[in-house]
């Protein structure tokens, strides 16, 4: 018999401000990340297979995303284009879980936006519209329901392609919209959920959840679940990076784990319920 181990990566907490551009002007916002990193070469793209859940959102000006995120530039002035699904009821009006991206030039000081509300994103689909609500979606104890991204770049134009299903090519982002950065190569790919409130980082947290809202257990895919994650750099091969790291802002109320050792395909799990007993 051949015994398998597990390696879980559990690693500390970072808490990162991030600047949103309100209704009344420049607003800072907090947003708690449970995410799989890696960086080091120039990336040209990412992949990944992700569970679609619907999530529960407190308040109606936060949200929870689950998405692949290709990011470049300074701590306070990065680059970002990122899609998977969200439950945003501010942004589409309800609680639904719908396919969506997002894009900024300034670390969303003053550029950037959800799918098609301002100009940058072109869409050229007719079979697959941004903020569309996915179905099915998995439940906790039903079957795993997953969704496919892929964002890529075209060499001929410099343009970052959205990919849905393994097939559908969705539309581009335009390379014109980035100076430097993007505009070349993301610096790092990202995996992972990501929780938007006022009320993260203080007491009493949100209750906003990431993933199912359960914390992950490595044995289940019960929470928020990625597996095939993919990168391309200049050999243009998809690939598992050879060195990911996972991050947990706030270990108490979101965690993650990272499972990447001794078995076929490494797997990342990443989710909790925002407030509870340890994260009051």
């Amino acid at each position: 018999m051949v015994f398998k181990f597990i390696a879980i990566l559990l690693l500390e907490i970072i808490t990162f401000a991030t600047f949103v551009w309100g209704e009344n002007g420049l607003v800072i916002k907090s947003i708690q990340m449970a995410i799989l990193l890696t960086e080091g070469y120039r990336y040209v793209g990412g992949k990944t297979d992700m569970i679609a859940r619907n999530t529960h959102v407190e308040e109606d000006d936060e949200y929870s995303t689950s998405r692949l995120t290709l990011k470049s530039g300074s701590y306070y002035n990065y680059q970002d284009i990122e899609s998977g699904w969200t439950v945003n009821p501010r942004v589409y009006g309800d609680r639904q879980t719908r396919l969506f991206t997002c894009w900024t030039n300034d670390g969303s000081r003053e550029t950037g936006c959800f799918d098609l509300s301002c100009p940058g994103f072109v869409q050229i689909s007719h079979e697959i519209a941004l903020g569309a609500a996915i179905y099915p979606i998995s439940t906790q104890y039903g079957l795993p329901y997953s969704i496919t991204i892929y964002i890529y770049k075209d060499f001929n134009t410099s343009n970052w392609w959205l990919q849905y299903g393994g097939s559908i090519n969705i539309g581009y982002w335009p390379s014109k919209i980035f100076e430097g950065g993007l505009e070349v190569h993301a610096e790092t790919v990202q995996w992972g959920g990501e929780v938007y409130s006022k009320n993260v980082g203080k007491h009493p947290h949100t209750k906003t959840q990431m993933g199912s809202g359960a914390f992950p257990f490595y044995i289940f895919a019960n929470t928020g679940f990625m597996k095939y994650m993919r990168i391309l750099d200049n050999t243009m091969e998809l690939r598992f990076p050879q060195n990911a790291v996972a991050y947990s802002e706030e270990y108490d109320c979101y965690r993650t784990q990272y499972v990447g050792d001794y078995i076929e395909e490494p797997e990342f799990q990443f989710g909790g319920p925002g407030r509870n007993p340890l994260c009051p």
